[in-house]
């Protein structure tokens, strides 16, 4: 073993990292062009050196397949056996492009994810209401007994057999007999937990007989029982006799698909730049390594053939790595939840002609990016030349891409539709994206290449980072492209989602002193309403409660029950204090009515007989006429008031029986005490006991349309993996380029450079090209979401929006600089000067 240090021939700071970068970057070493002639000279007579004609081999056999074969093998054999800095670059690739594979696999793998959660949850949905069908051997009664838990969403099934030979829901062996309940794992896991008293007493009438297996569950996480219940009639269920649906619901809109292929194509873009920049992971140690080849005789194609020979085994190992990572990773699926997405390890099987272009595209874009890359270096036997001015890279095609990409989208502004099955082109929305986002990312390494070379003088660590960007602008640039195309198509596909966002929500218009909780359910008369009223109202934590029952009136005289153009109007019954969170009704006494909203041409005059139990409505045999008071008051309902007690007779418990009505309905709504602990779970073990096929649900300001939740959703997801990736693979990025630069840093050190002068500079030399990447994506994703607006004829809402995405990428950036500050202070020690 040997050891010899470089020494500068100046002492001035930036001459030292001139001089230390070109010794360590530029001139073979002696034991890589040994080991370079060693392994190639067996080789090189075959096919590198001149022929009879003069004219080097290499380019006479350019096209001859046996050369390329023995080059790459060539270069494969340098991978793998280029002692322990040939592995390192090796290994450094693979894990690089293994992140990159692992996440185009698990994208992959989206649609069987949605292919089988769709499958399953058909598969054990029921069909809706059949009047025709009546009881029979294979019938059963099903209601829904959805309830909640803290936050978390419980699917209830409610089951009655009628015949003998019931059908059993998927997953369950047999359906369950009243009183009997059957869970999922999750649940069944939650219910016997300590804390979970409350829920507990919410199933106290039914007796666990056994789990729901997963061809029954939508995720592992999943929380679903199935009861049986004798409470169930043909009032309060629907009769059916099999489980399953082949609906494919309504189709989509053309603003949902574009917004579904923006999504796709923002999260796929990072993990192709990714993958391009692990494949140049040792760049500067190969062409080393390349110039000593040339010493013995290789032509400068045959060097081009032998580098994408060792950037192909490093794909190759890529793939196995990201193969290895996906299966591994896919094996604890099931315990992770993201944004309420839960899914079983199975289900993540990537698509065949999916995986397949993968495991192609992956090593031939190994090769390709190395090709190009090698394009602008010369390398001689001498050593690679960089000492000189290099070429100034191009404009016009980096500013074509970008062009090209909105020439695409250009046409079609305000031709893409809310209307549900509306066609859109997605190639072409696909296509002019992805040219957008890539010339935004091919316009980083010319931005990044001006700046630096305008800029002279300032504090040592400042020029130690120039110059280091000066002499490598392009390295610099790629660590962050990941980072610049992420952030500007999340930034376009945020103005996207900000812009059309209010065409998928609509306001419920209730106020912000309104009770926020609602219980509704069929009631049979007086005494059964007023029960549930006062259960509720005795519930622990259960506070400002008011109710009224609901139920239609009808003009008088209508006999034919499935008439469809006889009036109606409304009817509501509730208390005097209930009637005055409603309505301004001033003195009141219970056998009152009222008037409200209704319009002078009403059948429901003052003195006017009308029917309670309308045709259309129920089953009633006959019609049931009540006289409208003459004393009826008109009054006006109250700003806050929900819109659906504005029109209608107003009435008092005992004015109007309510056991006479056809299908009155209550609806309570309530307030819970924040202090009384799970104050609204024992308002829903009341509602369980009193009736388990009515719900408990908490209102909202604001109903959002569930397929846009679900794209959004679906960004979110994909944004988080994606950004998880972001940050794991410029860690290995910022660790590479410090290993190749572990000699310039101990000689500097060596020479008296301050170790913190050396962190400051390694900090620059990151912060320069990540505030030109972020600059340059907000430009481009904000054209980019302006035109995406205008295509589907919306404005931009809000400017603002664009802040969180910037501040994530440069956090993500922020993040890995300081996982690289460890690694950095162990490189610049002094024996980073000895070598083998």
């Amino acid at each position: 073993m040997s050891s010899r240090s470089q020494t500068p021939n100046t002492p001035n700071t930036a001459g030292v990292a001139d001089s230390a970068n070109a010794r360590a970057t530029d001139t073979p070493h002696p034991a890589d062009t040994a080991g370079a002639s060693r392994t190639a000279g067996a080789s090189v007579p075959a096919g590198a050196g001149p022929g009879a004609d003069g004219r080097p081999r290499g380019l006479r056999n350019r096209f001859d397949p046996a050369g390329w074969s023995r080059d790459l093998g060539l270069g494969a054999r340098f991978a793998v056996t280029g002692g322990r800095q040939g592995w390192t670059r090796t290994v450094l690739t693979a894990v690089g492009v293994g992140l990159g594979v692992a996440l185009l696999l698990l994208a992959a793998a989206v649609p069987s994810i949605l292919d089988n959660r769709r499958d399953r949850s058909q598969d054990r949905s029921v069909v809706g209401w059949n009047e025709e069908m009546k009881p029979g051997p294979t019938t059963f009664l099903r209601a829904s007994g959805d309830t909640e838990w803290r936050g978390q969403e419980i699917v209830g099934n409610l089951l009655r057999a009628e015949g003998s030979r019931p059908p059993a829901p998927p997953g369950v062996s047999a359906m369950p007999r009243p009183g009997e309940m059957v869970v999922s794992p999750a649940l069944r896991d939650l219910l016997r937990r300590d804390d979970s008293g409350v829920l507990r007493e919410r199933f106290a009438d039914y007796r666990v007989v056994g789990t729901v297996a997963d061809e029954g569950l939508l995720g592992p996480a999943e929380l679903v029982y199935l009861a049986g219940s004798d409470r169930l009639t043909e009032k309060n269920a629907h009769r059916a006799d099999h489980f399953g649906s082949d609906g494919e619901g309504e189709p989509m809109s053309a603003v949902l698909i574009l917004l579904a292929v923006m999504v796709c194509v923002v999260l796929l873009m990072p993990v192709a730049v990714f993958v391009g920049t692990a494949v140049r992971f040792g760049g500067e140690q190969r062409d080393r390594r390349l110039a000593a080849l040339r010493l013995v005789g290789a032509d400068l194609r045959m060097t081009h053939r032998i580098a994408a020979g060792e950037s192909l085994v490093g794909a190759l190992l890529g793939l196995a790595v990201g193969c290895a990572m996906f299966l591994i990773g896919r094996q604890f699926i099931g315990s992770v939840t993201v944004w309420d997405i839960n899914v079983f390890p199975s289900d993540a099987t990537p698509h065949p002609a999916l995986a397949a272009l993968i495991a192609v595209a992956v090593p031939a874009c190994a090769v390709l990016v190395t090709l190009l890359a090698l394009r602008g270096i010369t390398i001689e036997p001498l050593g690679v030349v960089r000492g000189g001015t290099p070429r100034r890279r191009r404009l016009w095609w980096r500013l074509a891409l970008p062009a090209l990409g909105f020439g695409l989208l250009l046409p079609m502004i305000g031709g893409v539709s809310y209307d549900a099955g509306s066609d859109l082109n997605t190639y072409q929305v696909a296509a002019g994206a992805v040219l957008v986002l890539v010339g935004v990312t091919a316009l980083l390494p010319w931005l990044v290449e001006g700046f630096v070379n305008r800029f002279r003088g300032g504090p040592l660590s400042w020029q130690l980072a120039i110059r280091r960007l000066q002499l490598s602008s392009g390295t610099a640039a790629r660590t962050v492209s990941g980072v610049t195309v992420a952030v500007a198509g999340a930034v376009a596909i945020q103005m996207l989602f900000a812009g059309v966002q209010d065409d998928f929500e609509k306001d419920t218009g209730r106020d912000a002193d309104a009770p926020r909780i609602g219980y509704s359910r069929g009631v049979t008369d007086s005494a059964d309403a007023a029960g549930t009223i006062t259960a509720i109202r005795e519930t622990p934590g259960a506070r400002d409660v008011v109710a009224r029952v609901r139920a239609s009136i009808g003009e008088a005289g209508v006999t034919d029950r499935h008439t469809q153009n006889a009036s109606v109007e409304e009817l509501f019954i509730a208390d005097c204090a209930s009637l005055r969170t409603y309505y301004d009704i001033g003195a009141c006494k219970d056998g009152d009515v009222f008037r409200s909203g209704l319009s002078p041409s009403s059948f429901a005059k003052r003195g006017a007989s009308v029917d309670i139990t309308p045709p259309g409505y129920g089953d009633a045999p006959k019609e049931h006429l009540w006289t409208v008071p003459a004393t009826a008051r008109t009054v006006a309902p109250r700003a806050d008031a929900p819109a659906d007690v504005v029109r209608g007779i107003v009435a008092t418990p005992s004015a109007v029986p309510i056991g006479d009505l056809t299908d009155p309905w209550l609806l309570v709504d309530f307030d819970t005490d924040p202090a009384v602990r799970d104050s609204l779970e024992r308002v829903r073990n009341t509602a369980m006991r009193i009736d388990p096929s009515a719900p408990v649900l908490a209102y909202a300001d604001v109903e959002r349309n569930e397929r846009f939740e679900d794209i959004q959703t679906g960004l979110f997801v994909g944004a988080t993996v994606t950004l998880l990736l972001i940050g794991a693979s410029m860690v290995v990025t910022q660790l590479e380029q410090l290993r190749d630069r572990r000699r310039l840093l101990s000689v500097l050190v060596a020479f008296g450079t301050r170790r913190t002068t050396l962190a400051y500079s390694i900090l620059w030399q990151t912060a320069i090209p990540v505030t030109i990447g972020l600059a340059l994506s907000l430009a481009g994703g904000a054209a980019l979401g302006v035109v995406l607006l205008k295509m589907v004829a919306r404005p931009v809402q809000d400017w603002s929006a664009l802040v969180p995405m910037v501040g994530i990428g440069a956090a993500v950036i922020a993040l890995v600089t300081l996982v690289s500050l460890p690694p950095l202070w162990r490189m610049m020690r002094p024996d980073g000067l000895r070598t083998e």
